[in-house]
């Protein structure tokens, strides 16, 4: 039997926040607004972000990891170039995002993912749903770390719709 060359994982995550479907949106589709939650924030030095937010449409950022002198385990080293590379597949305003993205350490691929964010109306509030099927190759953040890292986009995506 051969060792499996790639780590094939998928989660959920549910988030209800006091804003609409359409605010929420917005928060992905601009890209001046989806910068500010999505690509720069503490532990990261942004180098470049560009969204061309439609169907076909590709986004791609260039940054760097600095979490200071305590990065969590199984962190790339503080400077590390990583980027982010996405195409966006399906767009339904104010209801769902699916993209596909593929992430990188020095340029050199560590995993790939489809992810879909659907967003439901809810007595005053929405409901955000993230479901990400991914492989991570050799070298990758894995698994738990992804999970981790969209958990932190979302409490930072709360954070700028409380602006």
């Amino acid at each position: 039997m051969h060792e499996p060359s790639a780590v094939h994982s998928s989660f959920t995550i549910e988030r209800v926040y006091q804003a609409s479907p359409d605010r929420i949106f917005a928060a992905f589709a601009v890209p001046e607004t989806k910068r500010r939650w999505f690509a720069e924030g503490k532990g990261w030095e942004l180098g470049e972000f560009t969204s061309d937010f439609r169907v076909g449409g590709r986004e791609r950022s260039r940054f760097s990891f600095n979490a200071g002198p305590n990065p969590p385990e199984g962190a790339p080293p503080n400077g590390t170039p990583m980027g982010n590379d996405t195409v966006f597949l399906d767009i339904v305003p104010g209801r769902r995002i699916v993209f596909a993205y593929s992430m990188s350490v020095h340029d050199t691929p560590f995993s790939a993912s489809l992810a879909t964010i659907e967003l439901y109306a809810k007595d005053g509030s929405t409901e955000l749903v993230l479901t990400e099927q991914s492989a991570f190759f050799e070298n990758s953040d894995g698994p738990e770390l992804r999970e981790q890292g969209w958990k932190k986009l979302l409490d930072q995506l709360h954070e700028e719709l409380a602006r």
